[in-house]
C-alpha cells in the first residue's frame, strides 16, 4: 500500500528511505526509468553479458525497470532490442537478473509491444507491424538499413486482440521464470496500448474502440491477464497521459485515464508509473495519485533531465518513488550521487542507442 498523500503528524519520508512494493522491499525510492539502449543480439534478440553488466552496475537503484522488452515477435519496434518470447531469451535474461540480485537490486521487466511503431524489415518472415486500425503514423522507423517511412499497420482482428492479451500474460510468466521481480506493462509513449487508448490511432467500431470504456478495454484486459498470471503484487503499469510521442493524438485525456484507473483499481496491482509530459498535467497526476491505492512512481516533467530537485516530490507526498532516466545512463551509482548532490557525469548522446561498451558500461562511479 502506498504512503498516503500529505499525511500530517508523521516523520518526513525521504528518497533514501526503504519502501515496501506490494511485498518486495526496495532499499530506496529512486527508480531507474525504462530506457531502450539497443545492445541486444541482432539475430536472437537476447540480452548479452554487456547488458547484464550494465544493469548490475545500477543495482543501487531502489527499483530498476528494464528497457522495453517485446512480449511477442511482432511487438519489436527497434533494431537490437530484446524479447522474452523464446527459451533462449528467457535463459539470457536470467543472467541479467542474477547479476542484479547478486548486487542486492530489484528489477522489473518492461513489456513493450510497439504496435504500429516499427517496420517489416525488423521482423522475421512475413510478420508485419500491427495496430488497432489501419492508420500509419507520421515519421520514420529505425531499421538496419537506415530510416524508412512507417508502414500502415495490419489491423488486429478481435480474436488477435485477445491473442495479444494472452501474449502479454505469457511474457509476464516468462519474465518471472527469468528471475525478474515483476513486470511493468508499457501503456505509454505511443506504443500499442496507447494506440488503443487514443482516438487518432483507434478508429474501431467494435468492443475495442469508440467510447472511452471501449478504448480502455485492451489496457484493462492486459492488466487483468498479467496480474492473473503472475500476481498483482508483481504487476505494474506505465502511462503517459496527453503524450504525443509517436504521432499519438489523444482526446478526453482526463476522462480516459480516470476511467482506466477506476477499471484496474480492483485488480490491486503493485504500482502505477506515470510519465508526466508537461507541467500543466500536474493536477491530473495528483488526481491519479489520490485514486490509486498502490505505490505511485512519477517520472516528473522537468526542463532538463530529472535532477535531485525532484526528490522533494517524495518528501511532500506527491509520489512514492521518482524515476530517473538520462542521469542513470551516465551515473551507475546515481543514488549515492543524489545523496551527495553530485557531481554527475554527462551522458554521451552519440552512444545512446546501439554500439559497444562505450557510453554503456564505462561511466565511472564516484
Amino acid at each position: 500500500m502506498a504512503d498516503h498523500i500529505f499525511l500530517k503528524g508523521t516523520a518526513m519520508t525521504t528518497a533514501f528511505d526503504p519502501v515496501d512494493l506490494a511485498g518486495t522491499r526496495l532499499s530506496n525510492r529512486i527508480a531507474m526509468a525504462p530506457m531502450t539502449r539497443s545492445r541486444a543480439d541482432a539475430v536472437r534478440r537476447t540480452p548479452t553479458a554487456l547488458v547484464a553488466e550494465y544493469y548490475a552496475q545500477r543495482a543501487s537503484a531502489g527499483l530498476i525497470i528494464s528497457e522495453g522488452v517485446h512480449p511477442v515477435a511482432e511487438g519489436q519496434g527497434y533494431p537490437f532490442t530484446p524479447g522474452i518470447h523464446s527459451r533462449e531469451q528467457i535463459a539470457a535474461w536470467r543472467e541479467v537478473t542474477d547479476a542484479v540480485h547478486e548486487r542486492g537490486g530489484r528489477i522489473f521487466a518492461q513489456l513493450m509491444h510497439s504496435g504500429r511503431i516499427g517496420h517489416p524489415d525488423l521482423l522475421d518472415g512475413d510478420l508485419h507491424p500491427v495496430g488497432p486500425s489501419a492508420v500509419a503514423p507520421a515519421g520514420q522507423a529505425f531499421t538496419p538499413e537506415g530510416p524508412k517511412d512507417y508502414v500502415t499497420p495490419r489491423v488486429l482482428t478481435g480474436d488477435e486482440v485477445r491473442e495479444t492479451v494472452a501474449g502479454f500474460a505469457a511474457a509476464a510468466r516468462h519474465a518471472v521464470e527469468a528471475g525478474f521481480d515483476g513486470v511493468e506493462i508499457h501503456g505509454a509513449n505511443g506504443y500499442l496500448i496507447q494506440q488503443f487508448l487514443a482516438t487518432g490511432s483507434n478508429h474501431r467500431t467494435d468492443e475495442w474502440g469508440g467510447p472511452v470504456e471501449n478504448r480502455i478495454r485492451f489496457a484493462v484486459e492486459v492488466v487483468r491477464a498479467v496480474a492473473a498470471e503472475i500476481g498483482p503484487e508483481r504487476t505494474g503499469l506505465r502511462i503517459s497521459p496527453a503524450n504525443t510521442l509517436n504521432d499519438i493524438a489523444e482526446t478526453e485525456t482526463e476522462e480516459l485515464y480516470t476511467a482506466l484507473l477506476d477499471a484496474i483499481e480492483p485488480v490491486g496491482i503493485a504500482y502505477l508509473h506515470v510519465l508526466e509530459t508537461a507541467p500543466e498535467l500536474r493536477p491530473l497526476v495528483l488526481d491519479l495519485r489520490k485514486r490509486f491505492a498502490g505505490t505511485f512512481i512519477l517520472n516528473p516533467s522537468t526542463e532538463g533531465p530529472t535532477s535531485s530537485e525532484s526528490l522533494a516530490l517524495i518528501e511532500d507526498g506527491t509520489t512514492d518513488l521518482v524515476a530517473f532516466g538520462r542521469l542513470f545512463i551516465a551515473n551507475p551509482d546515481l543514488p549515492a550521487r543524489l545523496r551527495a548532490d553530485g557531481p554527475y557525469n554527462e551522458p554521451d548522446g552519440a552512444t545512446m542507442y546501439g554500439g559497444d561498451h562505450r557510453g554503456y558500461v564505462d561511466y565511472p562511479a564516484l
